[in-house]
């Protein structure tokens, strides 16, 4: 009786275990630093060979940064305020510090214009990198950004580019009017357009433009140092991506002519040194020009630059365009999509999206790339520390304070297209986990 008892009763609790808490040793930053640093022998020689490594650099180098000299109006002051001490010269910062942004000709007084410029890019570009989060009217400023900025940097008469803007209104206009009835029509009108306002307009500033115009003009020769970099890689990068997509489009289209054209442009383009390229902006292209003709310099490198980015960007968006299977452009021509719409629509969000870090790659290296200006005689950051700040007597020999300075602020920017990139990954990240 005691036996069938035991078989048929039953364990059940009627009340829940307190939770507990796990080991030290398998929570907290003791677990952190066992499963990551010392997680057998192997890692942890590697970790204490590393700490080694990074020991000595901290000793070589914090000396050097802690008793750097800020304030003396030469290398030979730095060493004798060093007394024989290790330390930087960073004196050369605080007293050049105008020339390493903007060059040495822009005018002190006109400083706030291309520091304005830059401000209110942060504001031009929010609404396109973080469409998501910003209301659309803001667009319209994203739009008429550019035309601004050239007044604020150039200066001269504001009618030049409140007639470039209006030639672009009137082509978008034209296009989207006439894009109904075939994209060829709708491309032709608003190139026509365009090219009529801007025509017009050449003649309207001969007779308006006044004799003292509101912002003093600046030639380009005198604009440089980073700020020169920031223009040549902004305005490089944002004409490239378009043209860089016409490119892979041309090159996989089925008309002869054109795809032979845009084969022969990216191969030609990739297989040249940016280098050349300048080389031909700076030189050779003025003979193509007719007689008494000028074409601004700054205008040349970024046509050459902008094709050179436009030919490797179209490479990058061609494997994106590749990499899409083809039950997508079926699925486009079920739904009686044309081929404008099909592009816009379907196709060309996904190629994008999986070309991204592509993309981003193209843009750093291009950025980085606007360095080379200086072997054609434009004053960029490079050029500055090269040129005129160690050609001088009171700064020649100061090497690694002035290159460490450009090295921290082109790594800020590239860093910050980096992040930008995952960020934007991730937010366009709608596959099924």
């Amino acid at each position: 009786m005691a036996h069938a008892k035991a078989q048929t009763a039953a364990f059940v609790r009627k009340a829940m275990l307190n939770e507990q808490a796990p080991p030290a040793a398998e929570r907290g930053f003791v677990h952190w630093i066992r499963s990551n640093l010392f997680d057998g022998v192997g890692n942890s020689l590697l970790t204490i060979l590393s700490l080694l490594v990074v020991y000595y650099l901290l000793m070589a180098f914090l000396p050097w940064l802690l008793n750097g000299i800020w304030d003396a109006p030469s290398i030979r002051a730095c060493r004798e305020l060093l007394e024989g001490a290790s330390g930087g010269c960073f004196a050369v910062l605080t007293e050049r510090w105008n020339q390493l942004l903007f060059g040495f000709k822009y005018p002190s007084s006109e400083y706030w214009r291309p520091t304005l410029a830059f401000v209110l890019l942060l504001v031009a570009v929010a609404p396109i990198m973080f469409a998501m989060y910003m209301p659309r009217w803001l667009l319209l400023f994203s739009a008429i950004y550019p035309f601004l900025a050239f007044w604020l940097i150039w200066g001269g008469t504001i009618l030049i580019p409140v007639m470039t803007f209006l030639g672009f209104v009137a082509g978008y206009v034209l296009y989207r009017s006439m894009v109904t009835r075939s994209f060829a029509a709708g491309l032709f009108s608003a190139v026509t357009a365009a090219a009529v306002v801007w025509w017009s307009g050449g003649i309207l500033m001969d007779v308006l433009a006044p004799e003292k115009p509101l912002l003093e003009a600046v030639s380009s020769r005198d604009i440089g140092g980073f700020m020169l970099n920031m223009m040549l890689g902004t305005v490089c990068v944002s004409l490239s991506l378009p043209l860089g997509i016409a490119l892979a489009l041309g090159r996989q289209s089925n008309m002869p002519i054109v795809k032979w054209i845009c084969v022969v442009f990216i191969e030609f383009i990739r297989g040249v040194p940016l280098i050349t390229l300048l080389f031909v902006a700076n030189v050779v292209l003025a003979y193509f020009l007719p007689p008494g003709t000028t074409f601004d310099l700054i205008l040349r490198v970024i046509i050459m630059i902008t094709m050179f980015s436009a030919a490797y960007i179209a490479e990058v968006i061609r494997g994106g365009l590749a990499a899409l299977p083809s039950g997508q452009y079926e699925a486009a021509d079920s739904l009686g999509l044309d081929y404008p719409q099909a592009m816009r629509l379907i196709i060309l969000p996904q190629a994008l999206k999986i070309s991204i870090p592509g993309i981003v790659n193209v843009a750093v290296g291009l950025f980085k790339d606007t360095t080379l200006v200086s072997v054609i005689s434009m004053f960029d950051m490079v050029g500055m520390i090269r040129g005129p700040i160690l050609a001088s007597t009171e700064w020649n020999g100061v090497y690694w304070e002035l290159f460490g300075f450009a090295a921290i602020l082109f790594f800020v920017v590239c860093y910050g297209i980096s992040q930008y990139s995952q960020w934007l990954e991730r937010q366009l990240n709608t596959d099924y986990r």
